[in-house]
């Protein structure tokens, strides 16, 4: 018995135009929406009706902060151009570009990480006050959405990748639905930024 081929893993569905994992990532990117949207939201109504409320810059490093705003940001690009280089098929500068795009992620975990250990050298914890609840629950859920991307495309990167030889579009694909769970991550982080860092307090 032959296989079952399940449809439209490469070519679009004609209702939504889409293939399958990409109707997929966007009705999941939708629930992520949903999901920070909730955490923003909750974070205006605290601030909102708290007394007194800290100015990030006064705690955070601003200077850690930017760093970590263009590597996501560069991360963005290289993820772009990994997605090109398959387009192209040029499965080596696939792998130089989701390469760098995962040295980003591992560098943006690793400076988060020094700064979540200054707090705690400081004695700044979750329970010490409602702003620092607020940045510990956001950044740390976050910093595991970074992850979750870090192990996608390292499994793309690395065993995954024997799809290229067998499916190169369906390959493709993977990379471009990858992709997009990507810039969602970095585009989070670049409202978190500036919400948790710039802020004035009051």
């Amino acid at each position: 018995m032959s296989a079952i081929e399940i449809p439209y893993n490469v070519e679009e569905r004609p209702d939504t135009g889409l293939y399958n994992a990409k109707l997929g990532i966007w009705l999941f990117l939708a629930s992520e929406v949903m999901l920070f949207g909730a955490l923003f939201s909750s974070y205006v109504l605290l601030r909102t009706g708290a007394d007194r409320w800290e100015h990030g810059a006064e705690i955070l490093s601003i200077p850690l902060g930017t760093v970590n705003t263009l590597i996501l940001i560069l991360s963005s690009v290289t993820m772009v151009m990994s997605w090109a280089s398959l387009k192209m098929h040029n499965f080596a500068r696939f792998r130089l570009f989701m390469g760098l795009t995962l040295l980003c992620a591992l560098l943006f975990l690793v400076i988060k990480g020094f700064e979540y250990s200054a707090k705690f050298e400081h004695h700044l914890f979750p329970s010490t006050s409602t702003y620092m609840a607020i940045y510990f629950t956001m950044t740390a859920l976050h910093g595991l959405h970074v992850v979750g991307g870090v192990i996608v495309n390292g499994y793309l990167w690395g065993p995954g990748a024997r799809m290229w030889q067998t499916e190169p579009e369906r390959f493709t694909n993977r990379v471009e639905v990858a992709g997009l769970y990507w810039h969602f991550v970095d585009l989070v982080w670049i409202f978190l930024f500036p919400t948790l860092y710039l802020l004035p307090g009051k």
